[in-house]
């Protein structure tokens, strides 16, 4: 449920901090004191549109933050963890306006598209009210309304996941089968790739051995000829080394420091006559062979030449040489997959089209006693006279379809006589308002959405419709969170909670504030100007006590 809304900068108002509670909430104030602004920020929170003009006079941005506790709304849950946006029970959204025209939302402190703080919106807070936001008017909303209200998700879990096998499968198909003649040139340009990298034969090993050996070959003359002239100085060294042990004879040069200086000759003898050997062997394991030279140097071209006609480095060969192959033999036995596919899609159809079926049975019946209890509503609120339809439109296309064989479409005739049309093309905003509560009461029990708000419902209505309209949204408040914008002094007394909007001036400037009526007498006095206007007399006091304590 919505927990606190926080608003700053936003047209009219300041700043202004409301809390709220489970049940019923009314909302009321005089006549432009900013009550359908708050819920005009709220939907900046759930992706609405910023409009940089409504920033507040002199000040640079606006900013408007929404808490929602997601205790029991286990769907917005499972979302921000696929996200990584979890905080707990507790979701923060934030919306950001500035002066240039740049907007920034937040979820939970990270910066988020306005698509997902919609996506998300739509799980946590429905707005009904004069203006576009107003999910009911979605067909995919209304559908998923008549599923959950019939009670067979199930169900259409069941077909989604059908359609969504069949489709895969489908598509898995035309990759495999595609058209004959596409299907038939891979094959043979796959063979003959395949066929030229059999006969290289690289090994994973091969490359880099081949080209340590053409160095080795390619520069044996210069190795040699180095190679004997380090042997013919380390010899030279050997013998100097030798000379030098001599002329420091252990009797004559008896001192500690001479002992050393032996001890490290003898140590360099020893080194320079195991240098003097390596190099020996290093110079008996290099041959002069331009046979060999010019073997390795054509292997090595064959292995260049085939790297670049495939566009991939010399190392990466093996590794397509291996792919190239599998993507061969899928090929080569793709008639016995087509085979499978084919099966496979053909069982899928059939059980999709018997569970479509089903589902079509259940939603008409469903449809139909939905129109019976919500007319029977409509009624009550002063729409006797409209005509309400749960309307099945069949999918084109012979594919199955995720949700089954129709689209569901909600339409209504508010004129005798007219045709039922579309909840979308409903022109009246109060009109729509009291259609959606209709719907809303009637389906209360079943929907996912915890927390509704209603702005000027009550428009265009009063006395005893004012009466009953209180009473559904009491009743909705037993299912949901419900926030209600009212001028009718019948809705505020059915309210669990009071929230009273003011308006003040401050030199030339407007400003709202809000506060919360606790007291009775508080209630009392509100509801007695709701009812009396300015002047405030007993007779409207004692009928606000009254409305408030029946």
């Amino acid at each position: 449920m919505l927990s606190q809304l926080s608003i700053s900068n936003y047209t009219v108002i300041a700043s202004l901090e409301m809390a709220f509670s489970p049940g019923m909430t009314v909302i009321t104030g005089e006549t432009g004191a900013g009550k359908s602004i708050m819920l005009d920020a709220l939907g900046l929170c759930v992706g609405d549109r910023a409009d940089p003009k409504a920033i507040r006079h002199r000040c640079d941005k606006a900013e408007v933050i929404a808490s929602f506790d997601l205790t029991n709304i286990p769907q917005a849950l499972t979302w921000l963890n696929k996200r990584d946006l979890e905080a707990g029970t507790e979701c923060v959204l934030r919306r950001v306006i500035g002066r240039d025209g740049r907007s920034r939302a937040y979820i939970n402190g990270s910066l988020c598209t306005l698509q997902d703080c919609a996506e998300l919106g739509a799980m946590l807070i429905d707005i009904h009210s004069q203006h576009s936001h107003q999910s009911l008017l979605r067909k995919t909303v209304q559908r998923d309304l008549l599923d959950v209200y019939a009670g067979h998700l199930d169900l259409t879990q069941t077909i989604e996941q059908c359609a969504s096998e069949w489709l895969h499968k489908h598509h898995e198909l035309e990759l495999i089968a595609g058209s004959s003649e596409e299907h038939a040139n891979r094959i043979q340009l796959l063979t003959y790739q395949v066929e030229e990298l059999d006969t290289l034969d690289l090994q994973p090993t091969e490359l880099s051995a081949l080209e340590q050996e053409h160095r080795l070959l390619a520069n044996a003359e210069r190795i040699l000829d180095s190679a004997q002239e380090a042997l013919t100085v380390a010899e030279a060294q050997e013998s100097g080394v030798q000379q030098a042990l001599r002329l420091l004879d252990e009797e004559l040069h008896a001192t500690d420091t001479a002992r050393d200086a032996r001890a490290l000759l003898e140590s360099a003898a020893i080194q320079i006559t195991e240098a003097r050997s390596e190099i020996q062997q290093h110079l008996s394991s290099v041959e002069v062979d331009p046979a060999r030279l010019a073997q390795v140097q054509r292997r090595l071209e064959d292995v260049y030449d085939i790297a670049r006609k495939h566009r991939v480095v010399p190392e990466q060969l093996t590794a397509l040489h291996q792919s190239l192959r599998e993507e061969l033999t899928g090929l080569a036995g793709g008639g016995e997959r087509i085979n499978e596919l084919q099966r496979d899609m053909d069982r899928l159809e059939k059980q999709y089209t018997a569970d479509a079926k089903t589902l079509s049975r259940q939603r008409k019946a469903a449809g139909r006693k939905l129109v019976k209890q919500s007319k029977t509503v409509l009624d009550s609120l002063a729409m006797a006279g409209c005509e309400f339809e749960v309307a099945l439109i069949p999918v084109k296309g012979e594919q199955p379809h995720p949700h089954g064989g129709e689209d569901i479409e909600f339409r209504i005739s508010t004129n005798p006589g007219n045709a039922p049309r579309p909840l979308r093309k409903i022109a009246s905003g109060g009109e729509l308002s009291r259609i959606s509560l209709a719907i809303g009461v009637v389906t209360a029990g079943a929907s996912t959405i915890p927390a509704m708000v209603f702005d000027e419902v009550d428009v265009g209505i009063g006395g005893a419709v004012a009466e009953v309209v209180g009473k559904l949204l009491r009743t909705l408040a037993t299912q949901a969170q419900v926030l209600c914008v009212t001028h009718l002094p019948q809705v505020a007394a059915e309210g669990n909670h009071h929230l009273q909007v003011t308006k003040s001036r401050s030199g030339t400037h407007v400003e709202t504030g809000l506060r919360t009526l606790h007291a009775a007498e508080e209630k009392v006095k509100e509801i007695a100007r709701m009812l009396g206007g300015v002047k405030i007399t007993p007779q409207t006091l004692a009928t606000a006590r009254e409305m408030l304590e029946g």
